[in-house]
C-alpha cells in the first residue's frame, strides 16, 4: 500500500518528469481514494478502459495516454464528462505518464521495444526522443519481427532482402521524427504511424521504413513502469489491453 501523492512523487523522480515540457500534465491528474493497494495499467484512458478498472476494483489506473491535452477543447462535457465522472464517482486515481515514460532508459516505451525486438546498443540519438541500435537481419526478418512482437501485420515500406545494420526506433505517431534516422544514416526506422509523404521520403533518402501501430509500440512501457510500482511498493497489479488497430 502506498499514499496517492506519495506515488505520485516516486514516478515523478523516477521518470525524471521535470526535465520535460509535455502536450499533457504528467502525474495524478484526477485525484481517488488516498490509499492504493490495486493498480490497474492501460495505454490511453478511454471509457473501455475505465469501465474495466471498475470492475476489477482498482485504486488506480496508470496510462500513457491521459486527459487535458494542449489545444483540446477545455470544457467537461460528452465522453471527457463520461470518462472523469466515472473515475470521481470510484474514487480511481488516474496517473498519466507521456513524453517521460517514451523516453525512460529502462521501463520506456523505446527501451522496452528494443528488448523484444532483441535490438543490441539502444542508446537515444542525442537529446531527441528517437533511439538508436543495431540488428543483422534483412527487412523482411525485421519486419516479422516486429509483427511477432505487436502481433498485428506493420506496414512496411523497403525492399524486404535490403540488409538492415543500423536501425532507429520512436514509438507512437513519430513518422516526422524519420529525420533523425536519416541524419544518423540508419537502415530502417520503425515508429507507429505512417502519413502519405512518408513512403516517398523514405525512398528518396534510401531508408526502409515500418509502421508497426502507435497503440501496438506503446503498450510496453506502461506495463513495466507498473510492474516496477508493484515489487516496489507491494501493490497488485494488472494490464488491460484495450485493442486498437491504429
Amino acid at each position: 500500500m502506498i499514499n496517492n501523492k506519495a506515488l505520485e512523487q516516486y514516478i515523478n523522480q523516477y521518470l525524471n518528469v521535470a526535465n520535460f515540457s509535455d502536450y499533457c500534465p504528467n502525474g495524478l491528474q484526477i485525484e481517488g481514494k488516498s490509499e492504493i493497494f490495486n493498480i490497474i495499467s492501460g495505454v490511453s484512458a478511454n471509457q473501455a478502459l475505465i469501465d474495466q478498472a471498475i470492475d476489477e476494483k482498482a485504486d488506480a489506473l496508470l496510462v500513457h495516454h491521459g486527459f487535458f491535452w494542449k489545444g483540446e477543447d477545455q470544457v467537461l462535457t460528452g465522453i471527457k464528462k463520461n470518462r472523469i465522472k466515472a473515475l470521481l464517482e470510484n474514487d480511481i486515481n488516474l496517473y498519466a505518464y507521456h513524453l517521460p515514460l517514451d523516453a525512460h532508459p529502462v521501463v520506456g516505451n523505446n527501451m522496452q521495444l528494443a528488448m523484444r525486438l532483441n535490438i543490441q546498443n539502444p542508446t537515444p540519438i542525442g537529446d531527441t526522443l528517437v533511439w538508436q541500435g543495431e540488428v543483422d537481419a534483412p527487412l523482411s526478418e525485421v519486419a516479422q519481427s516486429v509483427m511477432n512482437v505487436t502481433a498485428r501485420a506493420p506496414q512496411v515500406f523497403g525492399e524486404k532482402h535490403a540488409q538492415v545494420q543500423t536501425i532507429a526506433w520512436c514509438s507512437g505517431g513519430a513518422q516526422s521524427y524519420i529525420k533523425h534516422a536519416i541524419d544518423i544514416n540508419a537502415d530502417c526506422f520503425i515508429t507507429g504511424e505512417v502519413s502519405e509523404q512518408i513512403p516517398a521520403i523514405a525512398k528518396e533518402n534510401n531508408i526502409a521504413f515500418i509502421a508497426a501501430g502507435h497503440h501496438a509500440t506503446e503498450r510496453y512501457g506502461v506495463q513495466a513502469l507498473a510492474q516496477h510500482l508493484a515489487q516496489q511498493f507491494s501493490l497488485g497489479h494488472q494490464y488491460i489491453d484495450i485493442d486498437n488497430i491504429v
